[in-house]
């Protein structure tokens, strides 16, 4: 069996659950080759990429949101087509794709399906949580940016069927988690100088411990704690923190909440995805802020001083979901060798 898994690379959450479900794959294929789409990712991966294209991702911007004259000026057509083009999804007996669009166009393109496993799928499940404001234009990129022909997600509770709860991975499933007082933030949307101001104002005593994708060296102001992204900083700081203030993206929230952190979230403006995470995560009793306004600090110093963990139950169940998903999508005669591979 020859498995082509493609990764969105635009963040670090598609990346980090890459790390345990490539082993996983590896382990259940006689060869397995990956893909990876854009460069806005900081965490480097232990395993061979096969596959590295643009892509078709968007750059964050310094105000809350989406820098978007920088994502079109950034994306080239006649490369992604290209790259679609030249793709040989054809060649392998399945692809998997975490939302990632190159690969899903191109089995599109040649009829060849396309199991999608992301969190994307389930966001877009007709049980899983809508923020209150509609948003058609937000859902139909959701939907028509990596197209596929069946759906497996992952999201923060299982809404229904077909809906995991995240896959953990094994690196924070191992963290012993202490809490040493301080606050970990991820806003990757936000200018460092911005965070700063804001996090000093709310308060001038606590520790923040900032990683910023705006940044390329630490720095001290007062009391926050400035770092570049770096996975074995980030991690190490997440393990110690008294809480975590992110976005609503869906590996940062999930990770804080399984190791018992307190959690608010900040989603991204103009961005749907985040918008549908921070509606499951406030149902789950999580504040959410929707930016560093006066009445948004207000929020912000209660949880500093109230806030309480959210309990969550998150199982580790990558290998049962990839089995299950092997075994409804590859091709009837292929089954009593997946069996035997999955049996050693």
């Amino acid at each position: 069996m020859r498995l082509l898994y493609a990764i969105q690379g635009t963040g670090n959450g598609h990346l980090s659950r890459a790390l345990d479900i490539v082993p996983l794959l590896q382990r259940r294929c006689d060869q397995l080759d990956i893909l990876v789409s854009g460069s806005a990712a900081e965490l480097p991966l232990p395993f061979a990429v096969k596959y590295r294209v643009p892509g078709m991702g968007f750059l964050f911007g310094k105000k809350g949101g989406i820098n978007f004259a920088k994502t079109f000026w950034q994306f080239n057509s006649a490369t992604f087509l290209r790259d679609i083009h030249q793709l040989p999804v054809a060649s392998y007996d399945l692809v998997i794709s975490d939302f990632e669009p190159v690969s899903s166009w191109a089995c599109q393109r040649r009829g060849v399906p396309c199991v999608a496993l992301s969190h994307q799928s389930a966001v877009l499940h007709p049980a899983a949580p809508r923020p209150k404001r509609p948003d058609p234009a937000g859902r139909a990129v959701l939907r028509h940016y990596a197209p596929s022909t069946a759906q497996y997600g992952f999201h923060f509770q299982e809404y229904a069927p077909g809906i995991a709860t995240p896959v953990i991975r094994q690196q924070v499933r191992a963290l012993v988690p202490t809490n040493e007082g301080h606050y970990t933030v991820y806003l990757p949307a936000f200018a460092e100088e911005l965070l700063v101001k804001h996090l000093r104002y709310v308060s001038s005593t606590t520790r923040w411990e900032v990683f910023s994708k705006h940044s390329t060296r630490p720095a001290q102001h007062g009391n926050v704690r400035v770092w570049p992204v770096s996975g074995p900083a980030f991690l190490d700081s997440l393990r110690r923190a008294a809480g975590v203030l992110c976005g609503a993206g869906f590996e940062t929230p999930a990770e804080a909440l399984y190791l018992g952190k307190k959690l608010l979230v900040v989603p991204m403006k103009q961005q749907y995805e985040q918008q549908c995470n921070a509606a499951a995560l406030a149902a789950m009793g999580v504040p959410v802020i929707r930016g560093f306004k006066p009445k948004h600090l207000a929020v912000l110093d209660q949880w500093l001083h109230q806030g309480q963990p959210v309990p969550v139950d998150y199982p580790d169940q990558t290998a049962a979901i990839l089995d299950r998903l092997l075994h409804e999508q590859l091709p009837s005669l292929q089954r009593e060798v997946l069996t035997g591979l999955i049996s050693v």
